[in-house]
């Protein structure tokens, strides 16, 4: 009864037969037909004009699409438990050349534009420091924390204020639209690229890059190659995309896993360290605790010295679900 991860999950069987359906010959890296069609697609769900890149991982997504708005010498404002910083290894410096993240505070991994002013208004504007050029935030955030629409318009606005770049890390984008029941416009905000996550959502290999400033695109299609993200045959990158999106599958995957993750936050009581709002559960427990849950059969990751995160995927089992409430509950 894995609770490991929602990159550990099977891939869904409507993903596995588009890919199967786009095993025939057509123009290789991003000129078959699918790719092609995924700039209407995107825009159709959005309401607006976006230019979209598939890339193989959310490290890529991020990365590539920061590389857009910020120089080797500036700066990009994220969350001191952002992903980015956290969990890539590394990875922004590299594909920025040596970008800086500059680190906010923030309950529950959410960013606000105090905690944004707080990091970048003591910066002298000199060649003697480094200056703020974009601003990442991550939706559903690190703690499963999902931003509201007016959280993202005002950060916009900051950001706008500020002539910096919007960028969203939306790894578990899907899950923050299910839990707000509001479009994914607006789950986005003003934001100029969104790392749209599919692999955590049921997808195999591909994630989405929407630009939705094309100008962008223009230059992450040559930073892609140069990374070496541009694959031969990326029409079947496309192919999961384009399941995702076709009868809001990335939805349902998103609300099954949230209701999961809803089902076993409801039984941790006062041991619930964040609100349940996404497909993640972060549950104070003693070591003895995650001990006598192991035992049990439940795979989960410890989080830090007496806490442990479960996370829920689109195939987590209704009855793995509640016996973990029901393990949890009986502690």
């Amino acid at each position: 009864m894995l609770f490991l991860s929602d990159n550990a999950a099977a891939v869904h069987p409507r993903v596995w037969a588009a890919m199967q359906a786009a095993d025939a010959p057509d123009a290789p890296y991003d000129g078959d037909a699918l790719s092609r069609d995924l700039d209407a697609r995107f825009a159709d769900l959005f309401g607006r004009d976006c230019a979209v890149l598939w890339v193989a991982t959310g490290t890529a997504a991020n990365c590539l699409a920061l590389a857009t708005m910020c120089p080797p010498h500036g700066g990009v404002v994220c969350h001191r438990e952002a992903h980015i910083e956290v969990d890539e290894g590394g990875a922004p410096g590299f594909y920025l050349h040596g970008a800086k993240l500059m680190l906010a505070e923030g309950s529950g991994a959410k960013l606000t534009p105090d905690a944004i002013r707080a990091v970048v208004d003591p910066i002298r504007d000199d060649v003697h420091q480094v200056q703020p050029h974009a601003i990442s935030v991550t939706q559903a955030s690190e703690y499963g924390r999902a931003y509201r629409p007016a959280e993202l318009a005002a950060i916009g606005a900051l950001a706008a204020e500020r002539k910096l770049g919007f960028h969203v890390d939306g790894a578990r984008f899907a899950n923050a639209v299910a839990f707000l029941g509001c479009s994914p416009a607006e789950a986005v905000g003003p934001a100029d690229a969104l790392s749209f996550g599919c692999v955590k959502n049921g997808g195999m290999s591909a994630e989405a890059i929407v630009f939705f400033d094309p100008a962008l695109a223009d230059v992450a299609r040559y930073r892609r190659k140069r990374a070496g993200h541009l694959q031969s045959k990326g029409r079947y990158l496309a192919a999961q995309l384009i399941a995702m999106l076709d009868g809001d599958l990335w939805l349902e995957n998103a609300r099954a896993a949230n209701a999961a993750a809803a089902a076993i936050g409801m039984a941790c009581g006062e041991r619930l360290l964040h609100p349940v709002e996404a497909n993640e559960v972060f549950v104070r427990l003693t070591a003895a605790e995650r001990d006598v849950l192991r035992a049990q059969g439940f795979g989960f990751y410890d989080w830090g010295t007496d806490a442990a995160r479960f996370v829920a995927a689109w195939n987590t089992r209704e009855d793995h679900a509640s016996a973990l409430a029901q393990a949890i509950s009986s502690l």
